[in-house]
């Protein structure tokens, strides 16, 4: 069977090989995407769609702490199924290591960097590319009812002020006369005037028109079974639709990266992080600003054309059961904080699977032992955030043009 040829192929239709698609196509590459399933159908779908550089790693100082507390709390905002499968234990232990104050403040400074570049190109992206995705620079609030937290938390603003993010931090009373939803039991919040939202699954869909009207191949239902390697070259790709090739492979598959890329030799240090969320039709007095709800761990998103409770950090594998009581969790937590925490009709209940690393940054750059093959995987839970920075950044390594942010603290060599 002859192959199908373009320039690049892209493995993986979420909005991360989807952005890479539309960078390389408005430099000129031609461009065939390959989705095994359909397009944005993974962790581009359902999650909440805030666009935030204000989201600090995951590798905090305690979170290891508040993970063992909560291992058998099985509702709880951070939750790691007990298990003795040696490969999460081992990435476990290396997140764990990673969990400290001096590592916390260098991944910041470097992860805040991609998360600004990004936010400034995915705006432009969207008005370049007329983008019908609900996109909003709403910013976003970070919402307390412990006194404790709140007063802990300030520290965590500094460091966020410190690399360039701006913070307001509000009173109970202020924040309750800006958000009317939140309820009295609100202490205060921090806002995040930088930050801005979108609807996740519209976003795919108008990237995947904007792929198509720039001449780009998107491949549907075409599932990955086999590579053809010679030269340390990728010749070509066998799929359920058919063979294609590029003279350059870009993987961008989320996180089924580590099980394809066993299949090239690769092994790539990601766990898939479950996440939850309920899509409602709009409660009447619904949030007008996005906001996490701290100590619950909830994320609340309205648009113009629904609204969603989402979030949580689950891992227990590629676990394919929809968790009712972590489910129930999210719509629990927002009631402790909203006065309408849920919306009239539920439209949608979802999970999806994180690509998760354990130094919380995305692997970025050309495949160690590999001449043609790039990777543009591991955003963890900042895959729409950072989708538009990513799709620059690969389309500038593959051009071979100075990148416009160093790649050194992305690179898959550094594992």
């Amino acid at each position: 069977m002859t192959a199908q040829r373009s320039d690049v192929l892209v493995l993986g239709g979420g909005v991360i090989g989807l952005a890479c698609a539309l960078y390389l196509l408005r430099v000129g590459r031609s461009v065939t995407v390959l989705e095994g399933k359909t397009i944005g159908s993974g962790s581009s779908h359902g999650n909440c769609g805030t666009i935030t550089p204000s989201h600090l790693p995951l590798t905090a100082p305690g979170t290891v702490a508040k993970a063992l507390k909560w291992m058998l709390k099985r509702d709880a905002p951070f939750y790691v199924r007990p298990t003795l499968d040696p490969t999460l234990l081992a990435w476990l232990l290396r997140f764990s290591a990673r969990c400290n104050a001096r590592d916390f403040a260098a991944t910041t400074r470097v992860k805040t960097q991609l998360l600004l570049h990004s936010r400034t190109l995915l705006e432009a992206l969207v008005r370049d590319e007329n983008l019908q995705c609900e996109f909003d620079p709403s910013g976003t609030f970070y919402v307390y009812r412990d006194e404790v937290a709140f007063t802990q938390s300030q520290a965590e603003a500094a460091l966020l002020r410190e690399v360039g993010v701006t913070v307001q931090t509000l009173a109970g009373d202020e924040i309750r006369r800006r958000e009317p939803a939140l309820n009295t039991s609100i202490v205060g919040a921090h806002f995040h005037p930088g930050d801005a939202r979108l609807r996740p699954n519209r976003y795919a869909a108008e990237l995947a028109r904007a792929v198509r009207a720039c001449g780009g191949i998107i491949e549907e239902q075409a599932s990955i079974q086999e590579f053809q390697v010679a030269n340390e070259k990728i010749v070509n790709v066998k799929t359920s639709r058919g063979i294609f090739a590029g003279n350059e492979v870009v993987l961008a598959l989320g996180a089924w990266s580590p099980q394809v890329g066993k299949q090239l030799g690769l092994r790539l240090p990601i766990q898939p992080g479950k996440g939850y969320s309920i899509t409602y039709t709009r409660p009447q007095l619904a949030p007008v600003i996005p906001m996490v709800l701290k100590e619950r761990g909830v994320c609340v998103t309205s648009w113009a054309s629904g609204y969603r409770l989402g979030s949580t950090m689950e891992f227990s594998g590629y676990d394919r059961s929809l968790n009712r009581t972590r489910l129930a969790a999210l719509a629990r937590g927002a009631a402790e904080y909203l006065h309408e925490p849920v919306g009239p009709k539920i439209e949608e209940e979802w999970y999806g699977w994180r690509p998760m690393t354990y130094d919380d940054l995305p692997i970025l750059g050309r495949a160690p032992g590999y001449r043609n093959l790039s990777l543009a995987t591991g955003h963890g839970m900042l895959g729409v955030t950072l989708s538009a920075a990513t799709g620059a950044l690969i389309a500038e390594l593959l051009s071979g043009v100075s990148p416009s942010l160093d790649l050194k603290p992305y690179a898959p060599t550094r594992f």
